[in-house]
């Protein structure tokens, strides 16, 4: 990432945090009228975390391992409990505009000051009665083993032969600051008791470099599908020195798909699986770009295609070009309701199997997190995936 996008990516989240933590000042201190000393103090506390939240992610680098660690997860763990407290204020000014004249009535007999001081604290103390229990809900969800979620799903191209292939989806792991070893080799052992077809990573594996990570990441080594182990960027290896990466982790024995197509025969049948680089690739590293039709690029039409490919919007291309199954992960389902509902402004689909024309799309929650160590209501997942043709009633099965 050149210096000027970063620093007008730190812009752009710098005043997103300021603007929040100065309205959750206002609601939760200083409308309510609590002491003064009360409210500086909670003002200066609002703005030192407000300029932390940009340059959490910087404090790996910038302070020695452990403490750069701890102050990290200090941050991340902050970004959450800002997020459900700001939730849970704007969440209350809807309720405060429906009940209004309720609310007028029930304290009718206080003067106007008084009044508003009244139901700024009552919304002061509920919120943060609510948000603190609520945070520490979604820590444990966040923190939690990840989930076994299974799914099949019916291609109209899929032949019998290929009926039980089994996929593992991956993506959006994270390894990192708050995600490392024992987490990456507690999923590879899980995915091995499963022992599915292939396992498919759709990006986002990684925040740091090779030189930090490569070592954990290896432990992908021990995978054992029976048609090997697929990958394809998303946008936090390209934060991450995606070239370094896509080169490490192809000497790992990972196929990295980039805008390419590979075809496994099972059982007699054919069955294509092709992954393009992450949709944002081209901003971010040269030679590094979304190109769908090169990965389709003289198939034959009666063999299905899955595609790997790390944001979901990816799918309106897919469509048009005969893609029969896209699996993508990126939006992590929202991980913090009701995050979800903001992300549905960037991508077509947030979580969960859909259906786009012709093509179906599967879209994980994601394996990981990335920054809060929190989910609230959209759980993490281990994805396994079942394919079987259009002709089979699964519901005899």
């Amino acid at each position: 990432m050149s210096v000027t996008r970063w620093l007008g990516f730190l812009g752009v989240v710098s005043v997103i945090s300021g603007l929040v933590h100065y309205y959750v000042w206002l609601r939760l201190f200083k409308q309510p009228h609590w002491s003064e000393e009360t409210t500086k103090i909670a003002g200066w506390f609002c703005v030192a975390m407000a300029l932390s939240v940009p340059l959490g992610p910087a404090f790996m680098r910038i302070f020695p391992n452990r403490l750069g660690t701890l102050l990290t997860n200090m941050v991340f763990g902050w970004m959450g409990l800002i997020f459900i407290m700001f939730a849970g204020l704007v969440f209350s000014e809807l309720v405060r505009l429906v009940c209004s004249g309720w609310l007028s009535r029930r304290i009718s007999d206080l003067e106007e000051p008084s009044r508003r001081t009244f139901l700024a604290r009552g919304i002061a103390k509920a919120v943060i009665m609510a948000g603190i229990p609520v945070s520490g809900y979604a820590l444990w969800e966040g923190l939690r083993p990840v989930r076994y979620k299974a799914l099949n799903i019916q291609l109209d191209r899929c032949a019998e032969a290929l009926s039980g292939f089994s996929i593992v989806q991956l993506t959006d792991i994270h390894i990192g600051p708050m995600l490392g070893k024992n987490f990456l080799e507690q999923l590879v052992d899980k995915i091995n008791k499963i022992k599915p077809d292939i396992v498919a990573i759709t990006g986002d594996m990684v925040d740091g470099s090779v030189s930090e990570l490569g070592a954990t990441i290896a432990i992908l080594k021990q995978l054992k599908p029976r048609y090997g182990v697929f990958f394809v960027t998303g946008n936090h290896e390209y934060y991450s020195g995606a070239a370094e990466w896509v080169t490490y982790i192809d000497s790992l024995g990972i196929k990295v798909l980039r805008n390419e197509r590979v075809r496994i025969t099972h059982n007699g049948a054919a069955l294509d699986i092709a992954g393009i680089d992450d949709w944002s690739a081209h901003e971010f590293a040269a030679g590094h770009k979304a190109d769908l039709p090169k990965a389709m690029a003289g198939r034959d039409p009666n063999i299905p295609v899955v595609l790997l490919a790390h944001q979901p919007r990816a799918v309106i291309e897919a469509a048009k070009l005969g893609v029969d199954l896209q699996l993508s992960g990126h939006t992590h389902g929202g991980q913090i309701f009701p995050f979800n509902f903001l992300v549905h402004l960037q991508q077509p689909y947030v979580s969960g199997w859909h259906r786009h024309g012709s093509t179906q799309i599967y879209v994980s929650n994601g394996t990981g997190f990335w920054g809060p160590p929190m989910r609230l209501g959209i759980p993490a997942e281990l994805t396994h995936i079942t394919l079987f043709p259009k002709s089979l009633d699964l519901d005899k099965t």
